[in-house]
């Protein structure tokens, strides 16, 4: 009760803000900024249209997107709840709804409202990426596949579908199908998105670093920060650009200032490896210690960072049991990829080499190339002794140029 008080009192001192005078002309607002403010002057003009409030929890979404701020959630969760029950069983408030719960990565439940969107309204194209999101973070591949071809189907060459397309053909292990994609989306994105472009420009530079051009993927992160100064992927991508080259002291200051950026414990665990490699080791202990605070209180929640944790209890202070169960609760509801390798390196290093075989060969058979499951799949060969699979693993992960490919190399 208090909880939901205290959410109707924010989202009600959002809208008193606006009534408390005109604001000063602003010509430096953001395109989500200007939005934002578009909705709540119709809601104070028309507060019984409930189409303001679905404007309004549009750029609430957008704005929490950004900035990973509950606060801002909530808000826009309560500027739904209003939509519906000005319009009950609204489309458009129940689609908001569903990215909603992507953002929080209730996975699981945006999945089945997105089906009964679907059963209402067969021909929505976004309902189709809805599906889509859902069931890639579940690892329904196949049926992301299907919803991402069904936006395409009904729209050819619209965004939404060419970037949903482009990540499921690197998650194949279609590096180069996956960049024309990208490309192709960047090229019909408006100059004035800039947020969108900066993500686009970012993800063509990971699939370059994965792939091991350097080089290349560098160009992509600098162009992403030159248009979208201080953008958190790319500053977290360029950090791993550094560490492959061994400028450990940049990866950490980029690092560093992705963090205060964006306060998150999974972006801690990549700042504290990285000071481990800059040869900061009290400094590192420190922010491991940090980062196991914050990982593990959000821990049972589904918006958590439970992979980083595995690893950090495999890799870093070698408690398996703690590995183990962290990893099992990720995958007693969802079955991606990277919840699959984590898990499988959870079961290897407490000695269930079978079962750590099995889950990294049904990550692989995606199709996924990536050098850290490579590495991971080559250790698990070598425990259950099969050097030709382990060799073959380890070589596809040297041959990457990427973090964990001087690893691999020397285990061959």
């Amino acid at each position: 009760m208090k909880k939901s008080f205290l959410v109707f009192c924010l989202f009600h001192a959002a809208l008193a803000a606006a009534q408390s005078g005109s604001a000063p002309a602003n010509t430096n607002l953001s395109p989500a900024e200007i939005e934002l403010a578009q909705a709540r002057k119709a809601i104070l003009e028309k507060p019984t249209e409930y189409t303001a409030y679905n404007l309004l929890a549009t750029g609430l979404l957008r704005s929490a997107q950004k900035t990973f701020d509950a606060v801002i959630y909530a808000q826009a969760e309560e500027a739904v709840k209003k939509s519906l029950e000005l319009a009950p069983n609204n489309f458009d408030a129940e689609k908001i709804q569903a990215s909603i719960l992507l953002a929080e990565h209730e996975y699981p439940a945006a999945l089945e409202l997105a089906k009964a969107l679907n059963k209402r309204v067969p021909d929505d194209v976004m309902v189709y990426g809805l599906l889509t999101d859902a069931n890639v973070e579940l690892g329904n591949y196949e049926d992301a596949e299907d919803s991402a071809q069904w936006m395409l189907n009904l729209r050819p060459g619209n965004l939404p579908a060419l970037t949903r397309a482009a990540h499921l053909r690197e998650l194949f292990g279609d590096p180069e199908g996956a960049l024309d994609l990208f490309d192709l989306a960047y090229q019909s994105t408006p100059p004035t998105e800039i947020g969108e472009r900066a993500s686009i420009l970012t993800q063509m530079g990971y699939l370059r670093l994965a792939s091991g051009n350097t080089e290349a993927a560098e160009k992509f992160f600098s162009h992403a920060l030159q248009s979208f100064p201080n953008y958190p992927s790319a500053l977290g991508n360029l950090a791993q650009v550094r560490i492959v080259q061994k400028r450990y002291a940049e990866a950490v200051l980029l690092l560093q200032q992705r963090y205060q950026s964006e306060p998150r414990a999974k972006n801690l665990y990549d700042l504290a490896e990285a000071l481990h490699l800059a040869g900061c080791p009290s400094e590192a202990k420190q922010a491991f210690a940090e980062f196991e605070t914050k990982s593990l209180a959000e821990s049972h929640r589904n918006d958590n960072s439970n992979r980083e944790l595995v690893f950090y209890y495999a890799d870093h202070v070698h408690r398996p049991a703690n590995a183990l169960d962290v990893a099992q609760r990720e995958y007693a509801w969802r079955h991606d990829v990277y919840t699959l390798d984590a898990y499988a390196w959870a079961l290897h290093i407490s000695g269930k080499d079978a079962e750590a075989r099995k889950q990294i060969e049904t990550a692989l058979a995606v199709g996924i190339r990536n050098s850290e499951i490579f590495l991971h799949a080559g250790e698990i060969a070598l425990s259950v002794g099969d050097a030709q699979a382990a060799e073959r693993y380890l070589k596809q992960s040297a041959s990457m140029n990427a973090v964990e490919s001087e690893q691999a190399a020397a285990k061959k």
